[in-house]
């Protein structure tokens, strides 16, 4: 088993879903008050469930957060 392959996928996938979770962030910010609210609000929340998932299990398997590129991100970036 190549262990090199499933760490840069991991790190990958981290770091690519934290991205899209900050774009969720702002796009959610931008849509305070209009009709979109709702539907953004629950788009972000979904990434928020994820990374958090992401970083629990991270923790559970002894893998530092900065090896799946999770580590410069938290929940409290979802609930300002």
């Amino acid at each position: 088993m190549d262990n090199e392959k499933y760490k840069n996928y991991l790190c990958d996938l981290g770091t690519i879903t934290k991205d899209y979770a900050r774009e969720a962030v702002d796009d959610y910010k931008a849509a305070k008050g209009t009709t979109s609210e709702e539907y953004k609000t629950g788009y972000m929340m979904g990434f928020h469930r994820f990374i958090t998932l992401m970083q629990q299990q991270a923790e559970s398997f002894d893998i530092q957060l900065k090896e799946i590129g999770l580590d410069d991100i938290d929940e409290n970036e979802f609930l300002k």
